[in-house]
């Protein structure tokens, strides 16, 4: 399920001051950099990504493959860095704003 803009937004703002925490090299996604990831996300739940390729499609693609296999989603992309947020279902760490639908403007 995406995340709704709301959620983006905030999650933008936490991850703004973040350092990349794994660089993705010339090696591209291998089982190590995946298993690095995971660990990372299970701890921090919202992480940075430095993807080292040098075409945006390939940066692109790598940011997809990894989000896929691990279940996770990428809040925002520019240029080499990916900021991508995954849940830790035991002990979550980030709380996200509540969503209040928009109420119908009322005439008095």
């Amino acid at each position: 399920m995406p995340l709704p803009e709301p959620h983006k937004r905030h999650l933008r703002k936490l991850g703004h001051h973040l350092k990349p925490v794994v660089i993705v090299g010339q090696s591209g996604v291998t089982e190590a950099v995946l298993a690095e990831i995971d660990a990372s996300l299970l701890h921090h739940e919202l992480i940075k990504l430095r993807i080292n390729a040098a075409q945006r499609e390939q940066r692109a693609d790598m940011a997809k493959l990894i989000c896929e296999r691990l279940a996770a989603q990428a809040v925002h992309a520019i240029g080499h860095t990916v900021l991508i947020f995954r849940r830790n279902p035991d002990r979550p760490r980030i709380v996200l704003p509540s969503i209040r639908k928009a109420q119908p403007h009322r005439r008095d």
